[in-house]
């Protein structure tokens, strides 16, 4: 490595030095063998793949899929998929009657399971309600949803959703909204 010294003098006693450094390579200092991750017991997941840098770096589930179905017989059931990783996914289920918000309170409640899910139940949610309405000159769906850490205290949490073309869809990522900052916490100390 080389180094460039210039000196700048200035009025009354004082200089200023820069230093200017030559570009290196990177190969130079570490050879790309070093730069891969060996794999070990701690970097693998259930699955048994290995981990890259760029997933041990994501702090969000991905929302992937969205099922909504209504029987004849007056019933609905929901299930929403999440992703954490390539090929690391959790489905969260519910069936209820339906209705016009009790189709809501189905695809919100299928989400809440599917992150308990993903937490092995450390996370623990009670939703409390769920709603559509007009704001702003746009229909939005609202919920609100008690969470428990741990056996920690519990803290409301409130999530909105532009529900435009699918508010049951909305309502699904109201939830993910309303549940975010506390889920990243979580996967940044797991």
């Amino acid at each position: 490595m080389q180094i460039e010294e210039t000196v700048t003098p200035l009025p009354e006693t004082h200089s200023v030095v820069f230093l200017k450094q030559q570009p290196t390579s990177i190969e130079t200092l570490h050879p790309p063998r070093e730069l891969m991750l060996p794999p070990s017991p701690s970097s693998e997941h259930p699955g048994g793949s290995v981990i890259s840098q760029a997933q041990l770096k994501r702090e969000r589930l991905r929302f992937t899929n969205f099922v909504f179905h209504r029987a004849p017989s007056g019933t609905c059931r929901s299930e929403v998929e999440l992703e954490w990783m390539e090929g690391e996914r959790v489905t969260g289920k519910a069936e209820g009657v339906t209705s016009a918000l009790g189709d809501l309170r189905v695809a919100a409640d299928a989400s809440l399971r599917a992150i308990e899910q993903f937490s092995n139940g450390t996370l623990r949610f009670e939703l409390v309600g769920v709603k559509t309405m007009r704001a702003f000159d746009a229909n939005i769906v609202i919920v609100s949803v008690l969470a428990t850490h741990g056996g920690g205290p519990q803290q409301r949490l409130l999530g909105c959703h532009l529900a435009e073309d699918d508010p049951l869809r909305s309502a699904v990522v109201a939830v993910l909204h309303a549940t975010n900052r506390m889920l990243g916490n979580f996967i940044a100390t797991r």
